[in-house]
Order: C-alpha cells, then sequence, then structure tokens
C-alpha cells in the first residue's frame, strides 16, 4: 500500500497594520533668519537648556525667528520616563544655583516681551526644584520688569508646599499639561496621575493665578473622552487650553495612532469655548508655547 504524505498547510503571514503617514499639514519650515540665530547665539553662550530643542518642538523655527524661546531649568535630564517624551531620562546631576541669574541675564539681553519657563521633573528633590523656580521668574521680572511670565510647572507629586512656591514669584501665567485623557494615564504618563494633575491645576486657580494646560491628540483618545477631559479641566479652574497633534519623536517612543484631521481641531476648540473654558489653542502643530504671548490676556 502506498503511503501518503500529507504537508502541512502554511497561512500567509498577517500583514502587519499600515502605520498612518504624515499628512502635508503638518510640514514645518526650516529654522532661518537673522533672529534665529541670535537666540541660538544667547543660548550657546549662556549654557541654557531649551524645551524648543530637548523637546523637538516643530514651531521652534517660527519662535526663535521671532526671537523668543522657552527656557528650560534645572538641567535636561528628567526623573520621569513618559512614553511620549523626547527628553533625556535617567539621574540628574545638574542642580545650579545660579541657574536663575543667567536665565535672567539671557531673558534681558534677548529683549523678550514675553517669556515662557519650563523645567524637567525632579522627583528626588525635596522640593521638587521650587526654590530655583520661584528665584528664576522673581530675577527675571527685578532684570525685566516690562516682561511677562507663563511657567509651565511639572507634577509635584503632590508636594503642595513645593506647588505653593513654584507660583509665589509673580508670573502672569502658570501652566500644567496632563497631557492626554484618562484612559491613556499609564500608557503615556505611567508615573504620573490623572486627578493629581487636575488637583494641582485647582490648587493653582485658588490661588489666584491664570491657569493652563495642554492635551496631545492621535494617541488613541476617543471624542468622548475629550470632551470628558474639558469638562474635569473646567470643574477644576482651567482658563486656557492647548491641543495639538502628537508626533513620536523617535521609534523608540509610542506610536502616532491617528492624525488628527485641523477640522476636527477646530472643532475641539469651539467645544472647549462652549464648555467654559476662556481660551483654546487648538491646531496640529500647536504646543504648550505656541503664541503664548496671547494667553497673559486672558482674564481671570
Amino acid at each position: 500500500m502506498d503511503t501518503l504524505l500529507t504537508l502541512p498547510v502554511i497561512q500567509p503571514e498577517a500583514a502587519a497594520p499600515a502605520k498612518p503617514r504624515k499628512p502635508d499639514w503638518l510640514r514645518v519650515k526650516l529654522p532661518v533668519g537673522e533672529s534665529y540665530a541670535n537666540v541660538r547665539r544667547l543660548v550657546d553662550e549662556h549654557k541654557l537648556h531649551t524645551i524648543c530643542e530637548s523637546g523637538n518642538c516643530p514651531n521652534m523655527g517660527e519662535c526663535w525667528g521671532a526671537g523668543t524661546a522657552t527656557f528650560m531649568i534645572l538641567g535636561n535630564i528628567c526623573t520621569r520616563s513618559c512614553s511620549f517624551c523626547a527628553v533625556a531620562t535617567g539621574r540628574p546631576t545638574e542642580y545650579d544655583l545660579d541657574e536663575p541669574r543667567r536665565v535672567a541675564e539671557a531673558i534681558k539681553l534677548m529683549g523678550v516681551k514675553h517669556a515662557v519657563i519650563t523645567s524637567v521633573n525632579r522627583d528626588e528633590l525635596k522640593d521638587r526644584g521650587a526654590s530655583v523656580w520661584y528665584e528664576t521668574v522673581v530675577q527675571t521680572k527685578q532684570l525685566s520688569p516690562e516682561t511677562t511670565i507663563e511657567t509651565l510647572i511639572p507634577d509635584v507629586k503632590a508636594n503642595w508646599d513645593a506647588l505653593q512656591t513654584m507660583i509665589a514669584g509673580g508670573q502672569e501665567v502658570v501652566s500644567h499639561n496632563i497631557e492626554t485623557v484618562g484612559s491613556l494615564y499609564r500608557l503615556v504618563r505611567p508615573q504620573a496621575k490623572y486627578d493629581r494633575s487636575l488637583e494641582q491645576i485647582r490648587r493653582t486657580k485658588e490661588a489666584g493665578k491664570r491657569t493652563k494646560s495642554g492635551i496631545m491628540l492621535g494617541l488613541g483618545e476617543t471624542k468622548d473622552e475629550m470632551y470628558q477631559a474639558m469638562d474635569d479641566l473646567v470643574a477644576n479652574g482651567l482658563d486656557i487650553l492647548t491641543l495639538g497633534q502628537y508626533l513620536q519623536p523617535t521609534k523608540r517612543h509610542i506610536e502616532v495612532a491617528e492624525f488628527i484631521h485641523p477640522d476636527l481641531f477646530a472643532h475641539y476648540r469651539e467645544e472647549g469655548l462652549r464648555r467654559g473654558l476662556k481660551y483654546v489653542e487648538s491646531g496640529p502643530l500647536v504646543r504648550s508655547s505656541y503664541h503664548a504671548e496671547r494667553h497673559v490676556n486672558v482674564p481671570i
């Protein structure tokens, strides 16, 4: 009797889902011009860090070309490992008590009318770096009394004394980004808590400050989740909200789930205003400090 040889049936491998292609509306111009070169020189000379560079901001050419920049204090190594952020993660080694003076002098030399100051997370410091925050704002105001200031502060991990110090220097706007909707926090901000960031905003508002926050779109959030986030922010005293497209900084970071059309950004802007926000900056290339000079005039 002949023996039949049965061969295994080989199934074709399922094709990997195609990654969304970057659309035309996300194209940006390369930074050029004399004003950009001047800012570049001053940043280098004063050994300053900017989130414009560390965060790979797509608006660096536009903002630096206008002679403005967002300064990042307390070093350029963060104690957090958020899956979206291009800033280096590790054990910070830099803690420069002279940094407030250098930042203040650079802002004066640049003739900045509105300065944005931010920082990495310094969870290893007892006061989260609050004393350096306070001195940076105070010394900037002393050297450039006409300059308005926004501080984009990190999560203080419920150290509310540190928060009060950070926001007491005389800045006009205090910003803290929630970054995404509550359901995505474990994926996007594993060392942060959605409710804790909302409480930080609420406490900042209770201290009499103009409050601001930002959300990245395209991480997998739904419309209903966005509406809920807006309602949560309004309930906790938020004045100003920025909405922008998440862009993957490197292959090691979380992938873009979706590129959001400008029409949906426009819809979210109208929804935010309808739900009680006083000002919404919304568009694919919007980042926290984009058009920040306009936000100091929002009534509180």
